[in-house]
C-alpha cells in the first residue's frame, strides 16, 4: 500500500470551483482513536474531500486460514481533517458524493465476546463465546452484488452493495479520547446505513477544527449488525465538507431529499431511542417552525426508526421523517 500523502487540485471544468483535498492513508499513519492529533489535511468550508479508507480489519484477512490474531486493531481511521474556522458550538455537513468498492471481496467474521447473542464481560452468561469464525463475500461490481456462502451447507444467496462508512466522527469535547469501536454524540463507529453516497451527515464541532474521522466501510449489512460485523471493506470515498457556523447541534443527524433523520446514542436502547426522537423533535422545531407538541403528535403517525446497530459500547437509532409529511423549511 502507498504511503499517506495530501495535495489540493482544483476542480476540472465539469465540476465547478470547490477545491478539491486528496489524501491517501495507509496503515502506517491511520489512528484508533477519536481526539487531538496531528491533522492529515487541512480543508476550507466547500472543498471536497477524495480519501481512502482501509477495512475495519485494517486490509490484514485476505485469504483462507487468516485469522484474527492478524489484526493489529479494530477500525482503522483516516484522518484527522482539519476544517478551517471550525470552532466549538458550530456543526460540519459532510454531503457523501461517492463511495466506491476498491476489493473483489469483503469480509464477515463472528468474534468472540463480541456480538448481540454472544456473552460478553458486561453480559455475563455461563455458557463459553461462539468461536471465531471468517467469511468472505465476493463482489460482482457489474451486478452490484456481493455473494454470502454458507460454511455448513452449499446454500449461497446474492446480497445488494450499499456502501457507507461504519465510522465517521470529530474528536469529542474536552480534550476527550474515545476509542474507535465507540459511537457517541461525537459520531464515531455509528454503523448507520445512513452514512451512505446522496446523504448529508452532520457532526457537531466540539474542538477547534472539528478533526474530522472517517473509517470502517461496509458493503452491506443488516440492522442492528447483530454478530458484530458488516460485510467489511475498504472504501473510496468522495465528499463536499461545509461548515455551519453558530448552527448547534447535540449529536448527529443525516439528511437527503426525502428525509431528516437524527441520531440517538447510548444504552440501553430505549434510551437511545429517546434520544433520537428528542432530536428530531427539536430539528422540526428549529427548522420547520412546527411546535413542540404538534412535532410530537406528527412523529407518533409518520415516523420510521432504524436500529443501526446494537453490539457496540453504545448502541444506535435513527428516528427519521419523510419532508413529504413537514411544512416549508424556514430556513
Amino acid at each position: 500500500m502507498l504511503g499517506a500523502s495530501a495535495r489540493s487540485t482544483a476542480k476540472g471544468p465539469m465540476e465547478g470551483a470547490e477545491r478539491v483535498v486528496r489524501y491517501r492513508a495507509a496503515m502506517d499513519s491511520v489512528k484508533y482513536v477519536y481526539g487531538p492529533a496531528v491533522p492529515v489535511a487541512r480543508l476550507n468550508s466547500g472543498d471536497i474531500l477524495e480519501t481512502n479508507t482501509v477495512d475495519a480489519f485494517g486490509d490484514a484477512i485476505q485469504h483462507p486460514g487468516d485469522s484474527l490474531s492478524m489484526v493489529h486493531g479494530d477500525n482503522p481511521l483516516t484522518g484527522p481533517f482539519y476544517i478551517e474556522g471550525a470552532e466549538p458550538g458550530d456543526t460540519i455537513a459532510i454531503h457523501i458524493i461517492s463511495l466506491d468498492l476498491p476489493s473483489h471481496q469483503g469480509v464477515g467474521a463472528l468474534v468472540p465476546g463480541f456480538g448481540a447473542l454472544n456473552p460478553t464481560d458486561y453480559t455475563a452468561m455461563l455458557n463459553p463465546p461462539l468461536p471465531e469464525r471468517i467469511w468472505f463475500y465476493p463482489i460482482d461490481h457489474a451486478a452490484n452484488v456481493a455473494t454470502f456462502q454458507a460454511h455448513d451447507s452449499s446454500f449461497s444467496v446474492k446480497i445488494p452493495l450499499h456502501p457507507f462508512f461504519g465510522c465517521i466522527g470529530v474528536a469529542p469535547t474536552e480534550g476527550e479520547v474515545r476509542s474507535s469501536v465507540v459511537p457517541a454524540e461525537f459520531g464515531g463507529n455509528m454503523d448507520a446505513s445512513e452514512a451512505s453516497a446522496g446523504n448529508t451527515v452532520y457532526l457537531p464541532v466540539n474542538v477547534v477544527g472539528a478533526l474530522l474521522y472517517v473509517g470502517d466501510g461496509h458493503a452491506a449489512m443488516g440492522d442492528g449488525e447483530i454478530a458484530g460485523t458488516a460485510i467489511e471493506v475498504p472504501l473510496e470515498g468522495r465528499m463536499q465538507v461545509t461548515l455551519l457556523r453558530g448552527r448547534h447541534i447535540k449529536w448527529p443527524r443525516f439528511e437527503n431529499n426525502d428525509e431528516i433523520m437524527a441520531a440517538g446514542i447510548y444504552r440501553p436502547l430505549d434510551d437511545a431511542l429517546r434520544i433520537a426522537f428528542r432530536e428530531l423533535v427539536g430539528w422540526m422545531q428549529a427548522d420547520y417552525g412546527m411546535s413542540e407538541l404538534d412535532a410530537y403528535e406528527l412523529l407518533s403517525k409518520v415516523a420510521h426508526i432504524h436500529l443501526a446497530e446494537m453490539v457496540d459500547p453504545n448502541y444506535v437509532v435513527v428516528a427519521s421523517i419523510e419532508k413529504k409529511y413537514l411544512p416549508p423549511s424556514i430556513h
